[in-house]
Parts: C-alpha cells; sequence; structure tokens
C-alpha cells in the first residue's frame, strides 16, 4: 500500500507540473513542501506519508528527476523557512491541516512561481483573485478525504448529542455523577439534521445518518439527484433562513469563498434553535469566531464540535479552546491514514485527475473555475 501510495503521489506531481509545460521551462524545478512535523510519530505507520517526515513520499523521485525539494513546517512571518525560498520556488505543495498562508504579498514576491498544488481539498488558503491575476495555476485533489470528513462530522454529533465529553472527563478525574451527563444527553433517532451544503461530504453525511431515523434536511445551491434524494429521505431547503430554525443539528459543509466568509454571525445565530447542536469541519472562518463562543457561553448554541480554525494552528488564546460544551480537535478529520494513502492511490486507481484552474472570479459562484478534467489517456 505504501509503494502505491508513494508511486500515485510521484505520477500527481508529475502530470501537475506537466500541466504548465506549454508556457514554462523545461529543467530542474525547486518544489516546496508545506506540512506538519509528525515528530516521534513518524515512524510508526509505513503510510504516514503526508507529514514533514514522509515528504509526500515522492522526495526521491523528485530529486532522481533533478529537482530541488524542500519540506519545511515554518511558513509564517518573515523570517521562516518557506519566506526564504517564496522568490525563487517553481511549484509550492500545501495541505488545509497545516496551510501556508499564500498572500497577493507572497504571490508578488514569487517571480517563477508556476503552480500552487494543495494536497488535499479547499485551497482557501490562497488569495485567489492574485494567482489568478499573476497566471498561477492552483490544482487539488478531489474526493480524496471526503468519507473521513463525513464520518467525523457523524462521529462529533453523536459526542455532543449523547454529552458524551463530559463523561469521559469525569472518569479520568475518578469521579461519578449520572446526573450531570444526563440531564442533557438526547438521542441523534428523530432530530432533525440540517446541512448547509450537499457536495460530496454534504451527501455522503447524508446517507450515513439515513440508519438513525432522522430528519434531514439540506441546504445548497442545486438540489441533488432525486433518485438519491428519495432514497436517503433528504429534503431540500431553498431558503437557508427557513431551514435553520427547523434543525437540532447544523452541519457546515459548504466551502470558504468571499459569500460564505462570516456566514454564520450572530444574526444567523440568532435565527437557530436555542439549543442547537453545530457541527464544522467545513472552514473556520465561515464561523463569526466571538458570535459562536458567545452564544456556546449563553446555551443557545448547546454544543459547537469540529476541527476548523481560523487561522490555522489557532492560538492560544483562541476563544473556541475555552468556551463550554465544545468538542473541537486540531483539523485532523480529513488526515487519517486511509485519506493520505487515498490522496496519494485514488486519483490513480480511478483514472481521474482534475486540475482547477483559478483565472476568473465568480462572486455568486465561488472561485472555482473547472477548466481541465484529466484522464490517464489525456493531457
Amino acid at each position: 500500500m505504501a509503494a502505491m501510495c508513494r508511486a500515485a503521489a510521484k505520477q500527481l506531481v508529475d502530470r501537475a507540473v506537466g500541466s504548465r509545460a506549454a508556457h514554462t521551462s523545461a529543467g530542474s524545478k525547486k518544489i516546496v513542501g508545506v506540512f506538519y512535523q509528525a515528530g516521534e510519530y513518524a515512524d510508526k505507520n509505513p503510510n504516514f506519508v503526508g507529514c514533514v517526515e514522509g515528504a509526500l513520499g515522492i522526495r526521491d523521485w523528485l530529486e532522481s528527476k533533478g529537482h530541488h525539494y524542500i519540506v519545511t513546517d515554518d511558513k509564517e512571518g518573515l523570517n521562516s523557512e518557506l519566506e526564504k525560498h517564496i522568490e525563487d520556488m517553481h511549484v509550492l505543495i500545501t495541505t488545509p491541516f497545516h496551510p501556508a498562508y499564500v498572500t497577493a504579498e507572497r504571490i508578488k514576491k514569487a517571480k517563477n512561481l508556476e503552480l500552487l498544488l494543495t494536497a488535499g481539498i479547499g485551497s482557501d488558503h490562497i488569495d485567489l483573485p492574485a494567482a489568478a491575476a499573476a497566471g498561477l495555476t492552483v490544482a487539488e485533489v478531489t474526493g480524496s478525504n471526503t468519507v473521513s470528513v463525513a464520518e467525523d462530522e457523524l462521529m462529533r454529533i453523536l459526542i455532543l448529542l449523547r454529552n458524551f465529553l463530559p463523561g469521559y472527563q469525569q472518569v479520568v478525574k475518578g469521579e461519578w455523577n449520572v446526573a450531570g451527563i444526563a440531564h442533557r444527553a438526547y438521542d441523534l433517532e428523530g432530530k432533525t439534521v440540517g446541512t448547509v451544503g450537499a457536495g460530496r461530504i454534504g451527501r455522503l453525511l447524508l446517507q450515513r445518518l439515513k440508519p438513525f431515523n432522522c430528519n434531514l434536511l439540506y441546504h445548497d445551491r442545486l438540489q441533488i439527484n432525486p433518485e438519491l434524494e428519495k432514497e436517503i429521505r433528504a429534503k431540500f431547503e431553498e431558503d437557508l433562513d427557513a431551514m435553520l430554525p427547523k434543525c437540532d443539528v447544523i452541519v457546515i459543509n459548504t466551502p470558504l469563498t468571499e459569500k460564505t466568509r462570516g456566514m454564520f454571525n450572530k444574526e444567523k445565530i440568532a435565527k437557530m434553535k436555542k439549543g442547537v447542536i453545530i457541527v464544522n469541519n467545513a472552514r473556520g472562518a465561515i464561523m463569526d469566531t466571538q458570535a459562536v463562543a458567545d452564544a456556546c457561553s449563553s446555551g443557545h448554541i448547546a454544543g459547537y464540535g469540529g476541527d476548523v480554525w481560523f487561522p490555522q494552528p489557532a492560538p492560544k488564546d483562541h476563544p473556541w479552546r475555552y468556551m463550554p460544551n465544545h468538542a473541537m480537535t486540531p483539523h485532523i478529520s480529513g488526515t487519517t491514514i486511509d485519506a493520505q494513502v487515498s490522496f496519494c492511490a485514488f486519483i490513480s486507481a480511478l483514472g481521474l485527475w482534475r486540475i482547477v484552474i483559478y483565472s476568473t472570479w465568480c462572486s455568486d459562484t465561488g472561485p472555482y473555475a473547472l477548466a481541465k478534467l484529466w484522464t490517464n489517456s489525456s493531457q
């Protein structure tokens, strides 16, 4: 599995770099990868390739081709390792889990930059209009960790509804107080769950919720396939403001765009039921940080769970660390070992390659403009 993973990762970068061949110079490239440090855990699993030490499993291959491959976790500030290579790097590989924020200023400095590759899904850490204006290619792998994220969302719904974490903490502390847990623990069956966004992850979540006999709602720009909608018994809600007060649980599955940034502010949260559960594995910046913390403190939000923050890594004084009734973790839902293997092997196995080029900016539909669809038989 590890060998297949590395081989597929090599193919990904090869084809991604090759996609610029028509208007870039050939020869050695300087490629910078920004990943999180694994430290003592690096050698515990041969498939752990999504870290600095694993280097995405492509170091030997890149260097055998004459490319210069630099891998680091140091990405912030003028004295960071990343900043040292901005001016002459050709390719930057980063992830949503330890994102290198590619600002307009960095793009302006990066005179040789050709490709920004996201090892995962979501490129909102990049100033997309600036990248488009500079003629850069922004590419990401679609579908690589959708199962991992959807399963994690289901887990967080159950953890919050059942008031699991305080019970676990009682055991760790040597306490025993059933009433302290039971007074705010509920079944999932019969609850109304609404997802804001019904793309790959949102649809998978709805399918996994069906056996729990929930009332399933979803809001999106487009209605999903009628047959699938009927199969999972999910109801389309065109008006988000009309859906919110109906939901006992709300799951955020929409991408971060200028339209969705800060969408869930004080006013939006006020439209929700008192005692609502919110799960957000999409992007932290979709939420108004202080509005969420305040609503958790007042009890309007009974529980908030997710693994996305803004910025990332989250500072020690981030208010979500200290608000009551939360189930927050570092950004881990999409970086399971299975997801890392899937990222490397998924495209090779299915023969499907997507290169998303942000050459246009559309505020109504977000920054995504699907420019090319690559298959194993087309270049």
